[in-house]
């Protein structure tokens, strides 16, 4: 499958990754992407920007390099029900927006509570995108997660950071398993992204493929087969 786009990155700016934006995006133009999302963590992660970088991310081109970009944010999640850290009127100004759980802006709590503080997020019109649905620190019940994906057009990812066994998340390989079995069976799209902090990693995806492989989870499922395809899902949530 051609992989062409890879929309979770950081920058400096996020506090601990450590390349610019053009450094990403000439890294996302050398190894063939179409399109780079660079996605700053959001202001309750400690040593990240604060609202106002958000709502002057208009100042910045969306072509940088040779590659297509889209700015964004990775939100916190920082409750059970779901809440994150940047209000609806800087989220309208984003290309893209991620929504994580993250242990330094929210401790792990119950399965349920972990469940409904994910499911919260998918229910926000703002958030287009479950970063890193996999770490066992928060168990999850995937089946509801994927159901509400399906319904309110949120994509789920597959985090190639997670993946990595030099990471510190839990439990991530068989999660995701758990996770993309359901999206087989219910049909709903996921997208492969790097997680890059440093610009050797934009467009990684070795230890993602490897899995996807191995379960032969279906291409049509996967959008990053395209940028047209990946653009159009997200379109579909503000159609709703």
């Amino acid at each position: 499958m051609d992989y062409l786009l890879d929309v979770h990155t950081h920058t400096v700016a996020s506090g601990h990754a450590y390349n610019s934006i053009m450094e990403m995006a000439k890294a996302g133009f050398d190894k063939g992407l179409k399109l780079l999302g660079i996605t700053e963590h959001a202001p309750m992660m400690p040593g990240s920007c604060n609202s106002m970088y958000f709502r002057n991310l208009k100042v910045v081109p969306r072509s940088l390099c040779g590659i297509e970009v889209m700015l964004g944010v990775e939100l916190n999640i920082l409750d059970f029900d779901g809440h994150v850290d940047l209000d609806a009127h800087a989220l309208r100004q984003l290309d893209i927006r991620i929504a994580s759980l993250h242990s330094v802006c929210i401790l792990p709590g119950t399965k349920e509570e972990n469940t409904k503080a994910v499911l919260g997020a998918i229910h926000n019109p703002m958030v287009d995108i479950i970063g890193h649905p996999d770490d066992g620190i928060y168990p999850l019940d995937y089946k509801p997660i994927v159901e509400a994906a399906k319904e309110t057009h949120t994509l789920l990812e597959i985090n190639n950071n997670s993946l990595n066994p030099m990471g510190a998340r839990k439990n991530t390989r068989g999660n995701l398993i758990t996770m993309l079995e359901l999206c087989r069976e219910y049909g709903q799209p996921v997208i492969m992204n790097s997680d890059a902090h440093v610009f050797s990693d934009v467009g990684r995806r070795d230890f993602s493929e490897e899995l996807i492989r191995e379960l032969d989870f279906p291409e049509e499922l996967i959008v990053n087969r395209s940028v047209e395809t990946f653009k159009e899902y997200l379109n579909l949530k503000y159609q709703q």
